[in-house]
């Protein structure tokens, strides 16, 4: 299959479908922190530019999820949570036959301009993983990922991340359970 994880730094999804012999490519206006295919630029325009059999997305989540709705009327961010939701939105929309958009739990602002709900809401501890972090996904012609390992003694460590340049980047990596259990069980379809 040809695989595309836009909004993807990390290199973590794409690695895991390129390990099962996918041709996977990640793609963010950021370089990769790992070596392997990887798109420097816009999301959108990569993923209408080939001929991908699934689109994997983790779009910026800041004015979009649930946590931080209070600051929408608080800071006037209205525009930019507008914007936001159109990307993730036209992302879902691409026309590319299998497609998993991962966010946060969004607010009900997010979920009206994204025009669906989520289909399903997974947590790290599902996958391996002794952390929480409610993550919905929305996915076309995917079904839902089936929990792989079930972790006891759950700690909220994304929550705490201490401040500082790094933070957004450690908050937003996709845990390797979680892109393991994506390639194995999407990765047959």
């Amino acid at each position: 299959m040809r695989v595309l994880v836009a909004c993807e730094f990390s290199g973590i999804v794409r690695d895991e479908f390129s390990r099962r012999g996918h041709d996977a490519w990640s793609c963010d206006l950021l370089d990769s922190e790992k070596t392997g295919r990887h798109i420097k630029g816009d999301a959108i325009a990569a993923a209408r530019s080939g001929s991908w059999d699934m689109l994997i997305f983790h779009a910026p989540c800041t004015r979009l999820c649930n946590s931080g709705v209070r600051w929408l009327a608080e800071r006037d961010l209205w525009k930019q949570m507008e914007e936001a939701a159109l990307f993730f939105r036209t992302l879902l929309e691409t026309d590319v036959p299998h497609i998993c958009g991962e966010n946060p739990i969004p607010h009900r602002y997010a979920v009206a301009l994204i025009g669906r709900k989520y289909d399903q809401i997974i947590q790290p501890w599902q996958f391996g993983h002794g952390e929480t972090k409610a993550t919905c996904l929305w996915l076309k012609n995917l079904p839902p990922l089936m929990p792989t390992d079930v972790v006891d003694g759950r700690r909220d460590r994304v929550h705490m991340e201490p401040p500082g340049p790094e933070r957004w980047k450690n908050r937003s990596r996709t845990y390797p359970g979680i892109a393991r259990a994506m390639a194995e069980q999407w990765g047959t379809i």
